[in-house]
């Protein structure tokens, strides 16, 4: 009986510091994007007061003034042209590539398939200069072509492995079968394969979606004015006179909002599709 009520309180202490681990982790993970958000409505008084203050009256005038004083819904209008068209891209390129390496047999196939993933190991700084040279040659810089091409350069190994996992572990026998019944190999696949993806192509898609809304490098190498994203947007408030914090947290806000917003929505559909490839069938 004394063996029991001890490995009940025992497994109560592992309960109750499982859940204070995981609110540790929570907080600490939630907290700088609080902070984040309130600072966007402080008064500037406020974000250098000592000691910090967690409550105080919340002001809208620091949104008003990065609208009017800098051209924010022009870098947001960029971010997201770029961001979808990217991600389509990424998305109709890679998945035909993917299917191919999951499916197909022919000569030098891992081969091929690592020389993908290798763009991927590839430092992007280190490309910098080199898509830059090639951007200017070509007449592309500070355009949006040139950012879509940049981006989804370094997010198509990610969506070919990704997929080509996800496509490995679904039974062809489904393919063959739907191939009997008449079907032509394209036929098969937009019929059968690719309905058994959406949940993967929608965690592939957040992920790309993601880095090419919050991308920095190449947006501060290739565009100037024309083709600024908001990423880049945030540095219009850092002069060699002061640093406005308080538009900064304001751009900041904006700028993470639709991002975690998005990923909340699709939260389902990412936790399937990222553990899809993990069971083999």
């Amino acid at each position: 009986m004394d063996k029991d009520i001890v490995g009940q309180q025992r497994s109560v202490f592992k309960s109750v510091m499982f859940y204070v681990t995981l609110g540790g982790l929570f907080c600490f993970c939630v907290f700088p994007i609080a902070w984040m958000v309130s600072t966007a409505f402080k008064h500037k008084d406020d974000i250098f007061s000592s000691p910090p203050k967690f409550i105080f009256e919340p002001t809208l005038e620091n949104f008003h003034h990065i609208f009017t004083e800098a051209p924010i819904l022009h870098y947001l209008q960029n971010t997201i042209i770029i961001s979808v068209i990217t991600t389509i891209f990424s998305i109709l390129v890679g998945v035909f590539a993917a299917y191919a390496l999951a499916r197909f047999r022919f000569r030098g196939k891992e081969d091929l398939a690592f020389y993908i993933l290798s763009i991927r190991m590839f430092p992007p700084i280190a490309a910098a200069i080199p898509i830059f040279l090639i951007m200017k040659n070509l007449g592309l810089l500070d355009t949006r072509i040139s950012l879509i091409i940049a981006y989804t350069t370094f997010n198509l190994p990610f969506v070919v492995w990704m997929l080509r996992d996800f496509i490995s572990s679904l039974p062809h026998e489904l393919e063959e079968a739907a191939m009997v019944d008449g079907k032509s190999r394209m036929g098969a696949f937009f019929g059968v394969t690719f309905p058994l993806l959406m949940p993967s192509l929608a965690a592939v898609s957040t992920l790309c979606l993601i880095f090419s809304w919050n991308e920095f490098l190449f947006a501060l190498i290739l565009s100037q004015r024309d083709a600024k994203t908001l990423a880049l947007g945030l540095t219009e408030f850092m002069t060699w006179r002061e640093i406005g914090w308080e538009n900064i947290f304001a751009t900041a806000t904006i700028l993470v909002g639709p991002v975690v917003l998005f990923s909340f929505l699709v939260q389902k559909y990412l936790v399937r599709g990222l553990t899809m490839g993990a069971v083999r069938q």
